[in-house]
């Protein structure tokens, strides 16, 4: 196979590494800067320090809490597992073993992104003196090549480069690139980046173009060298992301144990269009696949990555935007394979999709991708932490039986760490750049003039850009609580220039209302506002509780419904249930009329407990929901002779209270499901 030319790439001779500039490349400070080149055609992300949430609304307070608790839980996790010992004992500072896995190199680094974000968010200060230490360490743990893996450094140095199937070295220098990039952007500091850039010069010689075979068994470093190209404008990085890309599908890694598939080694990447293997490994490749045609244009990968998306979201994505149905080998099942109690839905997954289709939302300009982050944000990931900001779910099922059954990555109620603890720093990270997927702007095209979208739903304050105008626009909402979303324009918009707003594909609709009182309903993807309209402007979703069901093909879910308001999917937990009720024996009653109540009425118990004055009740936010329902207890026998139903249902009948699914466990462990069986 040979590799594909580079199309549209900026022009500029290559530059050696010791004279490279770090930090040349745009200002702004944003996890995913595609260059200029092709702005006509894709929409361009607003610097995260723009877009300000409201520590009132949930996602603003969220990043409160992510800032001021899972951040340094997450550093002080980092001491107590061994991640900073594995890193001392290399240079002779610790006499401990090494502990983890043997990527837990990574988890450092993604810690270190956390912090880069929260300082371009706030300006914190708080981890200077922590970086520096941490960025010494890993100055002086590196060897005079540019290498840095200390397992291998100090336990299995003869290893070097020759398990990349498992070892994970070019995985862990993708989260290296990725936290220093964010580092110079947010704190303009280079040094961690001058660092990570001389281990990139060691792969580009081992492993560039032209030269000895070699890629990673979980992807992570395509992403991040497209991302070190943007940002330091050196093509050669570029180079070796699509050199990376294209050398997959030719049988390099072994095939042990799971299969080729598992790696996404099985075929080419433009013939791959079925997403198989590894959740998290594929949709980390989809995002570097994506940021390698957002700049070369090479419109293969772009239709590669449409098709597997489309497959991805149609086939394979729970109702609560995770992925990954089996435990075995972390992977996407088949097509429909979405069993709820068996659900792996490991949640680095969900946080790998929202990355892909963030890039894929400012390639396409679909607002399908827009409506799948929303639904990965309030659902998935959300219930993925709890109220404290130290308690997390690895795993993220649909449904917990009254058993308990817990194992080590999906435990019947959240911990504060994992033995393989990826998912913690990964929340972390991705919490504190999170205003970064708020709007965009929308380039001038056929004719219009160019637009700010706003595509998630938050109270939030945005600085327009200049092509858009001067001045911030005021977003004031309790959604997803409430439908109502009020637009208020501190400035004045450029001539032609508008504000949209995404419509949610779940509403279809909504009632505007403008400033002189005149109201109407628009039917589509988004609410356009020109300037006049834009001064002050109220938009209504009709937020009424609905029933969902899934694809008949779907076996695990099949005659049940779930229950969704706005973006929000809830679900039943035993704590909730009248005495004597088991959420198992809980049906949905023919006609049921759904109710809503105050969140802060729902049950309680002991479990409820504090972790270090932190409730672990759910904040104020979506009220719960009163379902009226039918009760089929059975103690019955397994298997049973049965014959096609007649009649009318029996049974008695009861009211239940379901809560958003995000809050589930937050009061001690117990059964939940989200899918309902009908009464029928």
């Amino acid at each position: 196979m040979t590799a594909h030319p580079l199309h549209a790439v900026p022009a500029g001779a290559d530059r050696t590494p010791s004279t490279a500039p770090v930090g040349v490349g745009s200002p702004r400070v944003a996890p995913a800067l595609p260059r200029p080149g092709r702005a006509d055609r894709h929409l361009l992300p607003l610097d995260l320090r723009a877009v300000r949430l409201e520590a009132s609304s949930p996602l603003g307070a969220w990043q409160e809490r992510n800032a001021a608790v899972t951040i340094p839980h997450c550093i002080a996790q980092l001491e107590a597992s061994g991640v900073i010992d594995n890193f001392r004992r290399v240079v002779g500072e610790s006499g401990a073993p090494h502990r983890g896995f043997v990527f837990a190199d990574s988890d450092l680094f993604k810690v270190i992104e956390a912090v880069a974000w929260e300082i371009g968010r706030s300006g914190t200060t708080e981890h200077d003196a922590w970086l520096d230490e941490m960025i010494a360490l890993v100055q002086r743990v590196q060897e005079p090549t540019g290498y840095l893996h200390t397992q291998i450094q100090a336990d299995h140095p003869e290893r070097r480069f020759s398990q990349m199937h498992w070892t994970h070295e070019l995985y862990v220098l993708g989260h290296w690139l990725q936290a220093a990039i964010a580092l110079d952007r947010a704190a303009d500091r280079e040094d961690l980046l001058e660092a990570a850039i001389r281990y990139v010069d060691l792969v580009e010689r081992r492993f560039g173009p032209g030269r000895e075979d070699g890629i990673d068994g979980h992807p992570e470093i395509e992403t991040a060298l497209v991302e070190l190209f943007r940002h330091t404008g050196e093509e050669r990085f570029l180079r070796l992301a699509q050199h990376m890309v294209d050398q997959r599908g030719r049988d390099i890694l072994p095939d042990e144990g799971f299969g080729h598939h598992y790696y996404q080694d099985h075929l080419p990447v433009r013939e791959a269009v079925d997403p198989t293997g590894h959740a998290v490994r594929q949709l980390y490749l989809n995002a570097g696949v994506t940021d390698l045609w957002l700049e070369t244009g090479e419109e293969a990968l772009g239709q590669v990555m449409r098709e597997q998306w489309d497959r991805v979201h149609e086939r394979k994505m729970y109702l609560s935007g995770a992925f990954g149905s089996r435990h075995r080998d972390e992977s996407f099942g088949n097509d429909y394979e979405l069993p709820s109690d068996r659900a792996y839905a490991e949640t680095c997954a969900t946080i790998a999709d929202l990355h892909w289709t963030w890039r894929l939302s400012l390639a396409e300009h679909d607002p399908r991708h827009a409506d799948v982050i929303e639904r990965e944000i309030h659902n998935a990931l959300a219930a993925s932490v709890d109220g404290t900001g130290r308690r997390f779910f690895y795993s993220n099922p649909m449904q917990r039986r009254p058993d308990r059954f817990s194992e080590e990555n999906a435990p019947a109620e959240r911990q504060e760490w994992y033995s393989c603890a990826c998912c913690p720093p990964n929340i972390a990270r991705l919490v504190a750049q999170i205003s970064s997927y708020v709007a965009a702007v929308r380039p001038a095209r056929n004719g219009e003039g160019p637009a700010l979208e706003v595509l998630q739903l938050a109270a939030a304050q945005i600085d327009l850009p200049a092509q858009i105008g001067s001045g911030t626009l005021h977003v004031d909402t309790q959604y997803p609580a409430d439908g109502a979303v009020h637009l208020r324009l501190d400035g004045d918009l450029a001539p032609g220039a508008r504000i949209a707003v995404r419509i949610p594909g779940w509403a279809g609709t909504a009632e505007v209302t403008t400033a002189d009182g005149r109201s109407r309903e628009v039917t589509g993807e988004y609410v356009e506002l020109e300037a006049g309209e834009a001064r002050s402007a109220r938009i209504t979703l009709d937020m009424t509780p609905r029933w969902t069901a899934n694809h008949p093909r779907v076996d695990a879910t099949r005659g049940c419904l779930a229950l969704e308001r706005g973006p929000i999917v809830y679900c039943l937990e035993q704590i909730d249930m009248p005495p004597g009720l088991e959420v198992d024996d809980v049906t949905v009653a023919r006609g049921a009329q759904v109710q809503e109540a105050p969140a802060d009425a729902r049950a309680h118990s002991g479990a409820a407990a504090t972790t270090e004055g932190a409730p672990r009740a759910a904040a104020p936010g979506a009220p719960d929901l009163h379902i009226p329902v039918q009760v089929r207890a059975d103690r019955g026998p397994l298997i049973r002779t049965a014959s096609a139903p007649t009649g009318d249902a029996a049974g008695e009948t009861a009211t239940v209270t379901a809560v958003p699914f995000a809050t589930w466990g937050n009061r001690g462990p117990g059964a939940m499901r989200i899918w309902i069986p009908t009464a029928d």
